[in-house]
C-alpha cells in the first residue's frame, strides 16, 4: 500500500472506532479522554478486552443439515504466481457459521439483510447461562424462571440489550455430528430459548436481538420454529453459532455485530465483537 493510500485508511479507522464509541452508549464514556487535536475523542482501549465471538468460516464449518445446503467452498480464482495477485471465491448458504437471522428470515413484511437498523448493532451484552442444564438434558429450554433468576442475581436485563445464551454447546465445534445431535428419526438435539422466555425478552425487556452458540435459536426439536417466528414479527434478528460465550461475564459489557450487507438476503455471516471492560487496579 502506498503512503498516500494510508491516510484515508487512518482516517476510516478513526472514524469508525468514534461511531462505534457513541454507539455503544454510555459506559465507554468514562475512559474517553479528549483529543490533542479537533478529530474528537480518543477511546483508552487498554482498558478493554475485545472478545472475537465469531467462528473461522472453513469447509468444516457446521451448516444447518436441511435440503439445498450446502458446506463452505473457498475456491481460488488468482494467484501471485500466474496473474500477479491472489484472489478467492467463496460459496456458502446465508445460515453458515456464525450469522445473523434477518426479520425476514420468519416473517414477511419484515427488514430483509441491508435495511436492518444499523443502531440496533450496538447495545450492551447479556449473557445466560444454562450450560449446566444443557450437559445433563441436550433438549433443556431456557425458561422464563431461568430468566427470572437470571435477574435476582444481575439484576434487571437492560432496556435494548442484545441477549446471548450460552449452553456449552461450542464444545462440539469442530465434530459436526455431534453439535447437530441428529438421532436416527432426523430430529436433532440442542437446547435453545423457549418461546415463553423469547417472548418476555423481546416483548418485557425490549431486547434488540437474541443470540446462541447452537445452530439455532429455536431448540433442535422445534418443529414450528416459535422463537424465529417471535423474534422475527417484532422486527428482531437472531445470531446463531456465537463463539467464545465462556469468556464473557453475565453483564457489564457491550456488543457489536457487523453482518454482510446482502441486499434482499435473510441473513448472512457476521462478526461480533464483545467489548469487556478490564478490572484494572485501582489506581496509586
Amino acid at each position: 500500500m502506498s503512503t498516500q493510500n494510508q491516510t484515508p485508511l487512518v482516517v476510516m479507522v478513526g472514524l469508525f472506532l468514534a461511531v462505534t464509541a457513541f454507539l455503544i452508549g454510555q459506559r465507554l464514556d468514562d475512559v474517553m479522554a479528549p483529543a490533542e487535536s479537533d478529530a474528537g475523542p480518543v477511546i483508552d482501549w487498554s482498558q478493554y478486552d475485545l472478545v472475537d465471538l465469531t467462528y473461522a468460516f472453513n469447509s468444516q464449518t457446521p451448516y444447518w443439515p436441511g435440503e439445498n445446503y450446502k458446506p463452505f467452498e473457498l475456491t481460488t480464482i488468482a494467484t501471485l504466481e500466474d496473474n500477479g495477485v491472489l484472489s478467492k471465491a467463496i460459496s456458502l448458504p446465508e445460515h453458515l457459521g456464525t450469522h445473523l437471522d434477518a426479520p425476514n428470515h420468519f416473517e414477511s413484511g419484515q427488514p430483509s439483510a441491508e435495511k436492518i437498523p444499523v443502531e440496533t448493532f450496538f447495545g450492551p451484552g447479556v449473557v445466560i447461562d444454562l450450560s449446566l442444564k444443557a450437559e445433563v438434558d441436550p433438549d433443556v429450554l431456557l425458561s422464563r424462571e431461568d430468566v427470572d433468576a437470571w435477574e435476582k442475581e444481575h439484576g434487571r436485563v437492560p432496556d435494548g440489550a442484545i441477549v446471548l445464551l450460552h449452553t456449552g454447546w461450542g464444545r462440539f465445534w469442530t465434530n459436526y455430528e455431534r453439535y447437530k445431535n441428529q438421532d436416527a428419526m432426523g430430529t436433532l438435539h440442542f437446547p435453545s430459548f423457549s418461546a415463553e422466555a423469547a417472548r418476555f425478552l423481546i416483548d418485557e425487556r425490549n431486547c434488540k436481538g437474541l443470540g446462541i452458540d447452537t445452530l439455532s435459536i429455536d431448540p433442535g426439536t422445534s418443529k414450528d420454529f416459535a422463537v424465529h417466528h417471535l423474534v422475527n414479527k417484532a422486527g428482531r434478528y437472531g445470531l446463531e453459532n456465537v463463539a467464545q460465550l465462556d469468556k464473557l461475564p453475565a453483564s457489564g459489557f457491550d456488543i457489536i455485530v457487523a453482518p454482510m450487507k446482502i441486499e434482499n438476503g435473510t441473513g448472512g455471516p457476521t462478526r461480533i465483537f464483545a467489548v469487556v471492560p478490564k478490572k484494572l487496579p485501582p489506581a496509586q
